[in-house]
């Protein structure tokens, strides 16, 4: 898979996406990150790539130009149009079902907005969908932008030690995950549930099912309603609506 970010601020992505897990996988070829500053493609020479509204306004707007060119510049080099995602607090809020489907491409362009805007003619001719990560402004789609590949290429097959562990965490069964620990057994007079102690991995399953399904009651119950709930998860969800009376 390849991921090209079109952004006014390439260094940002340097910093973060190349250290840790995602910065390993792209030195192993698992997939390309390829970072564009738009103002490389301006034909200004002054490297402009914003102007006023048409119609006045506060702010500025980002040109067509530069993005434009930068597109035909990125299409030119892989032989196809990517799939170009805008990052926008106006797009369909990003979720872990879309982080799924984006991985499937072989070929991304995420573009960062910034200013008050980016030309609409970019988004009829150019964006094939638009994303927000949440109702907040930030100051550019730059932060956005390395959520939601962060979330995306974790799921490349390889990228993670263990393919199926992204699998048992939160939203990929429709709940939130269930709380984990590690050693020592007791610190501070806090001791690890004596379940996960036991070695019985039939107890420690149905724990966890069950402590998975009383989260998510308790800080999302939103997620249950498009959750695959079994007949036994109902009637441990009723026990848990019952608890927190």
């Amino acid at each position: 898979m390849r991921i090209d970010i079109l952004t006014l601020f390439p260094e940002m992505f340097e910093a973060v996406l190349k250290e840790s897990i995602i910065g390993r996988a792209a030195e192993k070829q698992l997939l390309e990150l390829e970072f564009h500053n738009i103002r490389d493609y301006s034909d200004n020479k002054h490297r402009k790539v914003d102007d006023y509204p048409y119609g006045g306004g506060l702010g500025m707007i980002m040109q067509c130009q530069p993005i434009f060119a930068a597109v035909e510049a990125i299409s030119a080099e892989i032989g196809e149009k990517p799939h170009i995602v805008l990052m926008t607090p106006q797009g369909r809020t990003f979720d872990q079902a879309k982080a799924e489907e984006l991985s499937t491409y072989k070929n991304l362009t995420i573009l960062c907005g910034h200013y008050e805007g980016i030309d609409e003619r970019v988004n009829e001719a150019l964006v094939d969908e638009e994303i927000s990560i949440g109702d907040f402004v930030l100051t550019g789609g730059e932060i956005a932008a390395m959520a939601v590949v962060d979330a995306t290429c974790r799921l490349i097959p390889g990228v993670l030690k263990e393919d199926a562990s992204y699998t048992e965490e939160s939203f990929n069964r429709g709940l939130l995950e269930y709380p984990q620990y590690t050693r020592p057994p007791v610190f501070m007079g806090m001791p690890v549930p004596e379940v996960l102690l036991s070695g019985h991995h039939e107890n420690i399953e149905k724990w966890r099912r069950y402590q998975s399904l009383k989260r998510t009651w308790e800080r999302r119950p939103d997620l249950l309603a498009e959750s695959e709930l079994s007949e036994e998860d109902m009637k441990l969800l009723d026990k848990i609506k019952e608890e927190c009376k």
